[in-house]
């Protein structure tokens, strides 16, 4: 893991200042042993993750990521993935499309067609255009890499459920919450969707997710 994100400190701060429930949600999660955002700046480490997630629960998808993981002899990367067979990743318990988006992303950072380090040049929504058009890969796992890999600081995934179940809770608010509301809280944590996001999540779920 590396370091926190630069950013982290002076955002609480900004987010505090800004809106009351978002100051009690800090406050409520800060502590010295308070886990952060960070980031295994390992993309494919982080891809392979996400594919295996997407539409199972958080349990699931560690039972099974750890099966891969083994399969791989604990070296998740394009190399070592390329050299398994369809039949040997699926056993981990993968569905047949899961395992073609992620021999599909092995191949593409193998023959180069795929540029991780392109990223960091591009805004978030052009990172996410990039991303998407890997297979198994749509605009929320786009966004959740930019999250938790890149650590991008204004996320702000409108098609988490868990981020919207979080906001309906905290701003009193019927699920699912309007479309308006929800837009009018980014305006207002913007730059710094993606903390807000961070702790909207926590107060629904304290153990962190990492990808």
């Amino acid at each position: 893991m590396t370091k926190v994100p630069k950013y982290w400190s002076k955002a609480k701060k900004y987010l505090s200042k800004k809106d009351k429930i978002m100051s009690k949600l800090i406050k409520n999660y800060q502590s010295p042993s308070e886990t952060i955002l960070t980031s295994r700046r390992d993309i494919f480490f982080s891809l392979c993750k996400s594919i295996i997630g997407q539409q199972i629960s958080v349990a699931a998808a560690d039972s099974v990521f750890l099966k891969f993981k083994v399969k791989c002899k604990n070296k998740i990367n394009a190399k070592t993935v390329s050299k398994l067979t369809f039949s040997q990743i699926k056993k981990c318990g993968l569905s047949r499309q899961k395992v073609l988006g992620i021999k599909s992303l092995a191949n593409q950072i193998l023959d180069k067609s795929f540029n991780p380090r392109l990223l960091n040049k591009m805004s978030d929504e052009d990172a996410i255009n990039y991303l998407s058009k890997l297979r198994q890969i749509g605009r929320w796992s786009a966004e959740m890499i930019l999250l938790f890999t890149y650590n991008r600081s204004n996320i702000w995934p409108i098609q988490d459920i868990g981020l919207l179940r979080a906001i309906s809770k905290n701003y009193k608010k019927k699920y699912l919450p309007p479309d308006k509301f929800v837009n009018l809280l980014n305006k207002r944590f913007s730059p710094y969707c993606s903390v807000a996001t961070w702790y909207l999540w926590r107060s629904i779920d304290p153990k962190p997710i990492q990808y």
